[in-house]
């Protein structure tokens, strides 16, 4: 199958899984909801058909082996993305890495790589926090990183089994759409990833008083919603990248003055210390607006991620396979985060982006071209293969 041919199947079945949704009308997959049941199905039979070996671990990862080496204490190159969305997402985000090395793989094994490890290819269960509103759930619990705090969250009591042993994995690589505007402003296909930025998640709440919107005195009222938009709007000109995507007022009638308000709030930047600083600073200000309005804070941070460096020697490499197929291969820091942030923390770990229609993500509207996906399947490829010539 010749890789023009594995580029055009590819986007068809990221048109069929973009159709495997929760909701008729937009395209959600959330950790262990029903359209994710049937995305590993449909993703499993693809990896089946492609002649590995399927099974889904203990965070309901899916898992795709090619044990090459013929080796039991071979060490594995894990390669992939995530199969789960954010709500109403693009059909790009994750699962172009899961598919694009599905495909590299295929390659290899129809022109016959002998390779001196076994690949797996992964699509995680969840990357982008929605039910838990905490990131790298699935690759978290792959790589035995999750948090006390995080695990007591989750309602899957075994999900820890999913924790692979230490020294198992030779290094993990990714493909992700860019997310960002530099490399089609460059008319570029493909760039590196040099690292990826630092986030905070915190939920917080105000909690004030209900009372009927008619007949209670402006003055004095202890309105939680009041409180969140003062404090949402400070958000906005903290000077760094942070964002409220989510909101609940309660009890939630025309009528009635929200008496509890919880929305979210994601802080990101590459400098950790910065980044903290900014948020011990969003609390203070949290602080005294429910003070000024006689309303409760309540402030529980529910993620502290670092900044994560890509592996120079694997970034290396992958610029190398790159470089083969593309004259300049930009090195790009990643503003977005990704399931590379927590492989890192026990294997090397590397990224390669892929042009995205206006750098626009997170929507329906994400777009890749078919050439560059060609670009990226040769790229993963290749880079497969120089690994295998290294003393990694």
């Amino acid at each position: 199958m010749g890789l023009q041919h594995l580029s055009r199947e590819l986007m068809r079945r990221c048109d069929e899984l973009g159709r495997v949704s929760d909701e008729p009308d937009r395209l959600t997959r959330t950790f262990r909801s029903p359209a994710m049941a049937r995305a590993n199905a449909l993703v499993g039979g693809w990896m089946r058909d492609a002649g590995l070996e399927v099974r889904e671990d203990a965070a309901f990862n899916l898992l795709g082996r090619w044990p090459c080496a013929g080796n039991p204490r071979a060490k594995t190159l894990l390669l992939g993305s995530h199969l789960d969305t954010v709500r109403d997402a693009g059909k790009y985000d994750g699962p172009l890495g899961v598919l694009t090395a599905l495909a590299a793989v295929t390659a290899l094994r129809e022109a016959g790589a002998q390779l001196p490890f076994d690949i797996e290819v992964v699509g995680f269960s969840d990357e982008e926090g929605v039910r838990y509103q905490s990131t790298y759930l699935g690759s978290g619990a792959l790589a035995g990183t999750l948090t006390k705090r995080a695990l007591a969250r989750i309602e899957e009591k075994d999900i820890e089994r999913a924790r692979r042993k230490r020294g198992e994995l030779l290094a993990y690589a990714e493909v992700h759409i860019e997310q960002g505007p530099v490399l089609e402003s460059r008319n570029l296909a493909l760039g590196v990833v040099s690292g990826i930025s630092g986030q905070t998640r915190v939920r917080v709440e105000f909690i004030g008083r209900a009372g009927h919107a008619g007949t209670t005195p402006m003055k004095g009222r202890r309105d939680a919603l009041c409180a969140a938009a003062e404090f949402i709007l400070a958000v906005e000109k903290i000077g760094v990248t942070a964002t409220v995507g989510q909101i609940d007022a309660r009890p939630g009638a025309g009528n009635v003055i929200p008496g509890h308000v919880t929305h979210s709030l994601d802080v990101r930047d590459f400098d950790d210390a910065k980044r903290r600083a900014v948020v011990e600073k969003l609390r203070r200000q949290a602080e005294a607006v429910a003070a000024r309005r006689n309303v409760v804070l309540r402030w529980t941070v529910v993620q502290d991620t670092g900044r994560v460096a890509c592996d120079p020697k694997l970034t290396r490499l992958l610029h190398d396979a790159a470089s083969g197929h593309q004259a300049e291969v930009p090195s790009l820091p990643s503003g977005a985060g990704h399931d590379a942030a927590a492989l890192a923390a026990v294997c090397p770990a590397a990224m390669l982006f892929v042009r995205c229609k206006g750098g626009v993500s997170h929507h329906p509207d994400e777009s890749v071209k078919t050439g560059d996906v060609a670009k990226a399947i040769t790229a993963l490829r290749d880079f497969v293969l120089r690994l295998a010539h290294e003393s990694f």
